[in-house]
């Protein structure tokens, strides 16, 4: 519980001082969390992972098969390290106006891209362009929506090339940006991979471009060979905070996490980022394998679509999402399925950014309670009712069918309805599924933290503006009153102040329930015992570029 609370302190000290000041500095440093060993290891690390849904696109990707090997393939102007610390890194400084709309970031000289092209700050504003225009259809679009111009963009008929109009490139190492709105956590924002900038040549065909990208970070692009593995080496020119103190990484891809779990215990895998259901008991007395165990961020959970029918927006949709949700004895499947390595959730956040609170008007509906769980499902069967089968999709490559079938048990204990879960097999399958729309079931929903801040859990998850494919919005949930409030929130420049406003629009969700928070993943990773200066950081992944054998 201490290191629970230092994580929570640390970081919100970090997001007052990260917004609305004037960022400035290098981003070099040195230390266990940041270079790994003095002396760079000539070893490829080899790490799992699973098949990327789409090609290797900063702002079309929002999974872990691709996003794991995007964040060292490229570096941004801003990064955070093991600890939560902001590192400097394209960026110089990150200076704002009064008020939070306008930010003005000068860049360091001298980055470039692997392929010798500089980084400037045409990198950049052409990126978020490319990434904002709804004509080249960008799963992270959203993310744009916050600098003006967003909304212009969206039009059907906006031409390919029209970029937006908040972005202004005073000289090669100045980009002015004007936001939409007034954001005070928009220097945190900066470390997300959306804003990572691309080479010229990404342009002449983006595909073609993901499937062999071209970055400016610690490692450079090798090979891809679908459903096997991806290869990442170590980039000799990167200057950055995150060096990288091994010769690579090979990206593994598993469809079986007990599978991987034995080629870790066989020393032909180094690094496990989370031990299979099967070996939850045992591995940290497992002497072939480093365990390790810490608070984490990742969120778990499942999404019912507002389009189900019983489900959408209104009295009869919130009566039957709070009746699941109370029917779910979370404590009990953390502690008999996962030998409690998971924390039962409390909010739509997670203890590890500051504006996290156990304490929300209306968090009862995070809690075990089966007599009111029947009574609202038997309030909502009173305006229309309910027939056939409650279904969670959930993808089979992956340890989800424990925990799905323990949920869909309590939902026929308690609200004497049919459930099941409904498996896909792979990760990409569901996630195609989740993409098009197709889906015509609940399904299941992970997020990984981008950065320190609870914002990172509304905007990209609940907004309107990441709605309807243009975010990872994906059950299309919008609100007004919610998108109202976490403006409210980002428009206020004081930290007290923020995090009352984001808890407003948290007590909002918690009536609305557009997703069923579980719990928050923490770190239950292993490594082989041949690699040392193995790091977790805020979003539950490992420092990769740390790691030597």
């Amino acid at each position: 519980m201490a290191s629970r609370t230092w994580a929570g302190r640390a970081l919100a000290a970090l997001v007052a001082a990260a917004a609305l000041v004037s960022v400035a500095g290098c981003g070099s440093s040195s230390g266990s969390d940041q270079g790994g060993t003095k002396a760079s290891s000539d070893k490829i690390i080899k790490v799992d992972n699973t098949e990327p849904q789409s090609p290797l696109v900063p702002a079309d990707t929002n999974e872990m098969g691709g996003g794991k090997v995007i964040r060292y393939l490229f570096e941004g102007l801003v990064s955070y390290d093991a600890k939560g610390k902001q590192h400097m890194e394209v960026a110089k400084s990150i200076t704002p106006n009064a008020d939070a709309t306008q930010y003005t970031i000068k860049l360091n000289d001298g980055w470039k891209f692997t392929n010798g092209e500089a980084v400037t700050a045409t990198s950049f504003a052409d990126a978020w362009s490319y990434a904002a225009n709804s004509k080249n259809g960008l799963k992270q679009s959203s993310r744009m929506s916050i600098i003006k111009g967003y909304d212009e963009l969206q039009d059907p008929n906006v031409a390919a090339d029209a970029k937006l109009s908040g972005l202004e490139v005073k000289d090669p190492l100045t980009l002015v940006v004007t936001l939409a709105s007034p954001d005070s956590v928009f220097p945190i924002q900066l470390a997300h991979q959306s804003f990572f900038p691309l080479p010229s040549v990404a342009y002449k065909d983006m595909k073609a471009f993901g499937k062999a990208p071209i970055g400016d970070g610690p490692y450079k692009f090798k090979s891809w060979q679908p459903n096997t593995d991806i290869l990442v080496v170590k980039n000799p020119d990167y200057h950055g905070a995150r060096k990288a103190a091994n010769a690579g990484i090979d990206y593994r891809v598993y469809t079986s996490e007990d599978a991987a779990y034995s080629d870790l215990q066989s020393g032909n895998l180094d690094v496990m980022v989370e031990v299979p259901q099967s070996a939850l008991k045992t591995f940290r007395s497992d002497s072939s394998v480093k365990a390790f165990v810490q608070p984490g961020s990742s969120y778990q959970g499942f999404t019912i679509p507002e389009n189900l029918a019983h489900f959408g927006p209104g009295k009869e949709g919130n009566l039957r999402r709070q009746a699941i949700s109370m029917a779910i004895d979370r404590k009990t499947i953390v502690n008999k399925i996962y030998s409690g390595t998971k924390t039962p959730a409390t909010d739509f956040t997670s203890p590890l950014v500051p504006e996290h609170s156990a304490k929300l008007k209306d968090s009862g509906n995070l809690q075990y309670n089966p007599a009111k769980a029947k009574k609202l499902w038997k309030q909502a069967d009173a305006i229309s009712k309910f027939s056939g089968t409650f279904k969670i999709a959930y993808n089979s490559d992956a340890a989800h069918k424990p925990w799905v079938d323990a949920v869909c048990n309590g939902l026929k204990n308690t609200l004497g309805i049919d459930a099941s879960g409904d498996p896909y097999p792979t990760f990409s399958d569901i996630r195609n599924q989740v993409s098009n729309r197709s889906i015509k079931t609940a399904f299941r929903a992970g997020w990984m933290l981008d950065y320190p801040t609870a914002e990172d859990y509304m905007t990209p998850l609940y907004a309107s503006s990441s709605a309807d494919g243009h975010g990872s919005n994906d059950g299309d949930y919008k609100n007004p009153e919610f998108d109202k409030a976490l403006a409210q929130a980002l428009s206020q420049t004081d930290v007290a102040k923020r995090t009352a406003d984001f808890q407003t629009a948290q007590e909002i969700l918690l009536q609305d329930m557009p997703s069923i928070p579980l719990w928050d993943e923490d770190v239950a990773a292993a490594a082989s015992t041949k690699v040392s200066n193995v790091h977790f950081d805020y979003t539950n992944l490992p420092t990769y570029n740390t790691i030597t054998k």
